[in-house]
């Protein structure tokens, strides 16, 4: 009987059967064969009993000793688990061990009860296998054998829980922030969804820079830090990659589903304490509802769409994907598809814009930008496949092409006696964060029978400005000692001051179109050029004005000392062959100021 009793549980448990069903199958095996007992199965966790299994005991007792504290004096399951040995109350009515529970067993007709500890294989206790009589007595010689291959069968069960257990915390949940993680999130995305629920994605902006700055020790603390945060707003939370959390929260509409997504920001605004340093929280979030029958893994894509979007135009702040911003992505997936085929196919080639001495109409330099060649032959500006250059692989790309473009352009015009001057490449943020920037130009300066200081590196203020990479404005000052003349492109466009050159220096500022168009029309925009020129010279700073179309532009321009520009007045940028008609001797010149030069932009205009 013991024999078949044993087989048929260690089938259960090997087969992977619920631990309550496998030990409920327990007890009522041993309560046919043993008349006048009930059995029972207790869980030791954190101190207290937790009842698993239990056919013959009402549902209200069982009930009554969830969570009670095991002790010396907690009848004979919780003296048994304190005392880590069996313990039998020949009869409870009589033993102090069972004072605080005499009414509660009363009712059911026991009068004794033997219990004894489960313990694991390194003799913790994690539960209690009780016979209860209904008479007063103790087990004897075959139920003692029987127990003892029951406590035995327990273990097991219960140890194989504990493994499987835990596999499935791994498996479903972050090791750092004990959140569900990425692999519970797809879980609930296979799932159907319900109307009234909507997801948000929130990224984390800053811990790479936390990370790169501090340490790993600092990154992990603002990850725990945010995930406690998060806890307190967010209706369920997963970490779903590196610097990522999903929150599906209740959501009937937009507004709902935004001041979740608000709630989930504000909390993050604080500054907190990571590795022993002060680090403000910097994160973005985008958001999707769900829509009555539409799959999770739907409005999940929807969501990261919305983030997508939000950390390009809108970072530190929320998204709700909706149809424009279906739009705008769909525009940049287009532009993304058209130049990875002009990549595969070589139609990347540079144009060239001259750069003008003012003083003797000369040119002293060329900015190079990217067009693209069209299957029927035309072009297409930079400004046609703009959304493309967000793509940081693409934008990268598109660099090395256009400086490999120009090495064979610019060994061509040597050849034929045309000397460029300065020539200016742009260049972009994921140039600069791909770490190979410097290389990159140092090959190509080489190739091209250049001295650094004839390349000019464009930069826009964006980039220049990029607040979370320090390495940027590390590899602009390590750019310059090499050689490499750094130019600051649409100056004045954005953010930036020209306090901000006391900080990271540049040679050459290049005044944006915007300003100069407006010079003969408004009073104050050619005050601000002027002031301008002013300030950058006696910085010792060149200036180039762009834009520059009619010849009264370039006389108002000369007049208030600005002594270089570009524009449509001496050409439009044009391919190679064309530009070598333009630099011939008589238009060529030099650099008025031959410490810092001009060059161009590789994937702009």
């Amino acid at each position: 009987m013991l024999v078949k009793l044993q087989n048929q549980i260690l089938e259960m448990i090997a087969s992977g059967r619920r631990l309550d069903t496998t030990l409920d199958r327990l007890c009522r095996l041993i309560e046919e064969q043993v008349p006048g007992i009930a059995c029972s199965v207790l869980l030791v966790e954190d101190g207290v009993v937790r009842p698993l299994a239990g056919p013959k005991l009402p549902a209200a007792y069982t009930r009554a000793l969830d969570g009670v504290e095991i002790g010396p004096n907690v009848g004979s399951c919780g003296t048994a688990a304190y005392l880590g040995r069996p313990v039998a109350v020949h009869d409870v009515f009589l033993d102090e061990k069972w004072e605080a529970f005499r009414d509660l067993i009363e009712p059911l007709g026991y009068r004794a009860c033997w219990s004894s500890p489960i313990k694991k294989s390194d003799g913790a206790v994690v539960g209690t296998f009780a016979f209860y009589y209904e008479e007063a007595r103790g087990p004897s010689k075959m139920e003692e054998k029987l127990v003892e291959a029951s406590v035995h069968l327990c273990a097991i069960a219960i140890e194989r829980h504990t493994r499987a257990m835990e596999r499935h915390r791994l498996a479903y949940h972050d090791v750092l922030t004990g959140l569900p993680n990425r692999a519970a999130f797809d879980r609930h995305a296979s799932q159907t969804t319900r109307d009234g629920l909507g997801l948000i994605l929130l990224d984390l902006d800053n811990l790479k820079f936390t990370n790169d700055t501090f340490g790993h020790r600092a990154g992990d603390d603002l990850i725990k830090e945010v995930a406690v945060r998060l806890r307190g707003v967010a209706h369920r939370l997963f970490r779903v990659g590196g610097d990522e959390f999903a929150i599906i929260c209740r959501a009937r509409n937009a507004n709902d589903l935004r001041q979740v997504a608000e709630a989930c920001l504000q909390v993050l605004k604080a500054p907190a304490c990571c590795g022993g340093h002060t680090v403000l929280p910097l994160a973005t979030a985008g958001g999707a509802l769900c829509q009555a029958g539409m799959r999770m893994d739907v409005t999940r894509h929807q969501a990261d769409i919305a983030l997508y979007h939000a950390k390009d135009v809108a970072k530190g702040l929320f998204q709700i994907f909706d149809d424009t911003v279906a739009t705008a992505i769909t525009a940049r997936f287009d532009a993304i598809r058209d130049v990875t085929l002009a990549l595969a196919e070589n139609r990347i080639v540079p144009f060239y814009q001259p750069v003008v001495d003012l003083e003797t109409g000369t040119f002293v330099g060329a900015e190079a930008l990217c067009r693209i060649r069209r299957p029927d032959g035309s072009h297409a500006s930079a400004a046609e496949f703009f959304e493309a250059m967000h793509d940081a692989h693409i934008a990268s790309e598109i660099t090395s092409r256009m400086l490999d473009q120009m090495v064979s352009d610019l060994v061509g015009w040597r050849r034929g006696g045309i000397d460029i001057g300065h020539i200016a490449i742009n260049v972009t943020a994921a140039d600069f964060q791909a770490g190979v920037l410097k290389e990159r130009l140092l090959r190509f300066a080489d190739r091209a029978g250049l001295e650094p200081q004839k390349v000019i590196v464009e930069v826009t203020e964006t980039v220049y400005l990029e607040q979370r990479a320090e390495s940027i404005r590390n590899a602009i000052i390590d750019l310059r000692a090499i050689g490499f003349k750094i130019a600051l492109d649409d100056f004045g466009t954005g953010y930036a001051a020209l306090s901000h050159l006391l900080k990271v220096k540049v040679d050459i500022i290049k005044i944006d179109r915007s300003f100069t168009k407006l010079m003969q029309s408004d009073n104050g925009a050619a005050a601000i050029v002027e002031g301008m020129v002013g300030i950058a010279r006696r910085m010792d700073i060149d200036v180039i004005a762009e834009g520059v179309e009619t010849s009264v532009d370039a006389a108002l321009l000369k007049e208030m000392g600005c002594k270089l520009a570009q524009g449509y007045l001496y050409s439009k940028a044009v391919d190679a062959k064309t530009y070598a008609t333009l630099s011939l001797p008589a238009n060529s010149g030099n650099w008025h100021q031959p410490t810092r030069h001009k060059a161009s932009r590789s994937s702009r205009r």
